[in-house]
């Protein structure tokens, strides 16, 4: 894929489904009684393959051009499936289904593709285990493939050393098949569309700070899901409206979970214009997101902000090269263990612009406002990073030539379509 330097990017877009939120409807509406209904939602191979998993468990779903139905058969109505369910390259499928799992009465085996087969699992295998579980790795090496046979659970209060939605959901999920109540606490909040999603299904979910609580056996019953367009995928066009002279985009009912949207409390402190119209705060918040191009300069991300962003710290690297300043960026360890290690890959690539990048422990240090070129970007077959370097394309002089481009399919297939419709 080429990209080259463009000016006034001007448009309207409707980004897709919200990758979290889509991935949730499928499971908890397998578990719910009755069929729930799911409109925008994203048709990227991660969700897909949350589809299919549950498919192999015996829950009818239909993909229709407009809406996704899943035909639920309640908590209790999974069977086991034939063959190994393939996550594909979801640790999203990876980590929440494995909740359910610990509870069901019969064995199943987890596996997907060769990035899944490095992410750490320990981190759900453990407190899994303490609630009962019988899950291992079966290369004992803390990653997939995973085997779980089905066992009775105790409810825990489990006090986890990271900030993980997926960890946090895990516990919460499994603690629907326990036989006492279950809670989470975490060092910062992480996302909450689990917390909501599941009150919304009917389970008994409290929250209070960064601890999250269920009580067992929820009857859950089937619901209507109109799914907000995904921040994390108007994050690159947040940054392309900011960057590229001359720009004003429009992003339409778009998701800003506070637990989500830290993208847009960072891009305002780096001097962005950024204005939120039709905001709509029932259920999953959302609004319209109008970005006009604006003159960045560097700050600090870090602490509780880090889970709000974790995703789009790729494209906010982007921002940073391209602001006057520095930018310091801490706390930011988790990007080690993503789809690739975004530390390293983000660094590699922006220095074969010519940026000014160092790499530390939990983060990279960001002097902006170098001269910058376009480079050939091998993004590591990381969805994220292919579409920060498609961004960056559109701002610097020279060709961006980025391998293996197809990797957004991930998370967003029409990315480049997108793209190119501002243009």
């Amino acid at each position: 894929m080429e990209i080259k330097k463009q000016n006034g990017l001007r448009g309207t877009l409707a980004v897709p489904g919200d990758k979290s939120i889509s991935h949730r409807a499928v499971m908890f509406g397998a578990l719910a009684k009755g069929t729930t209904r799911i409109s925008h939602f994203l048709e990227g191979a991660d969700c897909l393959s949350t589809i299919s998993c549950f498919q192999k468990m015996g829950i009818e779903i239909e993909r229709k051009e407009s809406e996704v139905l899943v035909h639920g058969k309640g908590l209790h109505g999974l069977r086991a499936p034939e063959g190994i369910l393939d996550v594909g390259n979801s640790g999203t499928t990876t980590r929440l289904i494995s909740g359910i799992l610990a509870g069901q009465k019969f064995c199943s085996q987890l596996d997907g593709d060769a990035s899944i087969r490095t992410r750490p699992m320990d981190r759900i295998i453990l407190p899994l285990t303490a609630m009962g579980a019988d899950i291992r790795s079966k290369k004992e090496n803390g990653c997939a493939p995973l085997l779980i046979s089905g066992r009775p659970l105790h409810g825990i209060h489990y006090s986890s050393p990271v900030s993980s939605a997926q960890v946090k959901s895990c516990v919460l999920l499994a603690g629907m098949y326990a036989d006492s109540p279950t809670s989470v606490t975490e060092p910062f909040l992480s996302r909450n569309h689990t917390e909501i999603m599941l009150k919304y299904f009917g389970a008994a979910v409290t929250s209070e700070g960064t601890a999250a609580s269920i009580c067992p056996e929820p009857e859950l019953e089937a619901r209507e899901i109109t799914v907000p367009g995904d921040i994390s995928s108007a994050a690159y066009f947040i940054a392309a409206g900011l960057l590229t002279p001359d720009s004003e985009i429009l992003l339409k009912n778009v998701g800003i979970n506070p637990t989500r949207a830290g993208i847009l409390k960072i891009s305002r402190m780096m001097g962005a214009d950024i204005t939120l119209l039709n905001e709509n705060h029932h259920g999953e918040p959302t609004a319209d997101i109008l970005v006009r191009t604006s003159a960045l300069k560097g700050t600090v991300i870090e602490g509780a902000d880090i889970p709000t962003l974790i995703d789009e710290i790729p494209i906010l690297a982007v921002m940073a090269a391209f602001a006057e300043g520095t930018t310091i960026i801490r706390d930011a360890q988790e990007l080690k263990v993503k789809e690739s290690d975004r530390i390293a890959v983000m660094a590699e690539n922006l220095k074969r612009m010519g940026a000014d990048v160092q790499t530390t422990e939990d983060g990279m240090i960001i002097h902006g406002g170098k001269p910058l070129q376009g480079a050939v970007i091998d993004p590591h077959l990381d969805h994220r990073v292919a579409m920060s370097f498609a961004v960056a394309g559109t701002v610097c002089p020279g060709r961006m030539d980025i391998l293996n481009w197809d990797c957004v399919k991930i998370s967003y297939p029409d990315f480049y379509k997108d793209l190119y419709h501002l243009i």
